[in-house]
């Protein structure tokens, strides 16, 4: 049995396929070939697309696959990890209404020092 794990991370995106049976890697890949862009309109913001990750997920999937190093039909399970902290707001249909909010983004900072101030540790 072949496990696919994805992992979305702030600089690219990485996939591994790995045989359960003897836990050993398969293949592994990544896109793209230089990190990402984070948008920062304002001194402390951080923002990414969720589009952008979308796509590159599905880029990186089809280069692993294009090294012929396994067979996609066997793959029995997929794992995704997410860069930490992460904002993506959408609307009732699932559609993405803003770029993401991401982990090293510090606008709400001095709203998290006074809600821990006023409630306490």
């Amino acid at each position: 049995m072949l496990l696919l794990g994805i992992d979305i991370g702030t600089s690219f995106i990485k996939v591994s396929v790995v045989d359960a049976d003897t836990q050993k890697s398969v293949a592994s890949a990544q896109y793209p070939e230089t990190e990402n862009p984070i948008t920062s309109l304002q001194s402390g913001w951080a923002e990414q697309s969720p589009e952008m990750w979308w796509e590159q997920t599905v880029q990186v999937i089809k280069k692993l696959v294009a090294a012929n190093k396994f067979d996609p039909n066997k793959i029995a399970a997929i794992g995704i990890s997410y860069q930490m902290h992460g904002l993506v707001v959408v609307d009732k249909n699932q559609n993405v209404l803003s770029d993401a909010i991401i982990w090293c983004d510090s606008r709400a900072v001095e709203i998290g020092e006074l809600a821990f101030n006023n409630i306490g540790a």
